[in-house]
């Protein structure tokens, strides 16, 4: 899987984890449709930080986030709901990030991404960075695959809309 990228479609985002659940990808037999899944859930956020949470919560299984990593959220979410939307295609700080529909991701794996046993630390490209954002997934059992930590949320440019130096 070193230097595989895989391209993820939505026709529309999770509103919570039943419709989460459903989703292709759900069944954690995948690093990177866990991870696509990571990035449709953290859109959420702006609108229901609590179906968020639990969404992420279930990707997470077995370990649910803590306070702590809760908080994360909301500091680097909070006024920032772009974040996650830049990883979708379609999106700039030219369009204030508006995705182009249907909603769609690649993730990659660079070469280094399955180096460590039991884990994988796949790339993603926001189209508000220079460099791709990294996100850590775990395997249970060697072959399901849950989200481990994020490294997605760093500050990106700012929309125009919101940059009065635009």
């Amino acid at each position: 899987m070193p230097n595989e990228s895989q391209t993820f479609t939505f026709d529309s985002l999770p509103q919570n984890v039943e419709e989460l659940k459903t989703m292709p990808g759900a069944d954690f037999s995948s690093p990177f449709a866990t991870a696509a899944l990571v990035i449709a859930a953290l859109c959420r956020y702006e609108t229901s930080p609590k179906d968020c949470i639990e969404m992420l919560d279930y990707l997470r299984q077995p370990k649910p986030m803590s306070v702590y990593e809760q908080q994360f959220l909301r500091d680097r979410l909070g006024g920032k709901a772009y974040v996650p939307r830049s990883y979708f295609a379609g999106t700039s700080p030219q369009n204030d990030y508006t995705p182009a529909m249907p909603y769609t991701v690649t993730i990659s794996a660079g070469p280094y991404a399955f180096q460590n046993e039991g884990y994988a630390t796949l790339n993603v490209t926001s189209s508000g960075a220079d460099s791709p954002r990294q996100i850590q997934m775990r395997a249970k059992g060697g072959t399901i695959w849950y989200w481990w930590e994020n490294f997605l949320l760093p500050d990106i440019r700012r929309p125009v809309s919101q940059d009065p130096w635009a």
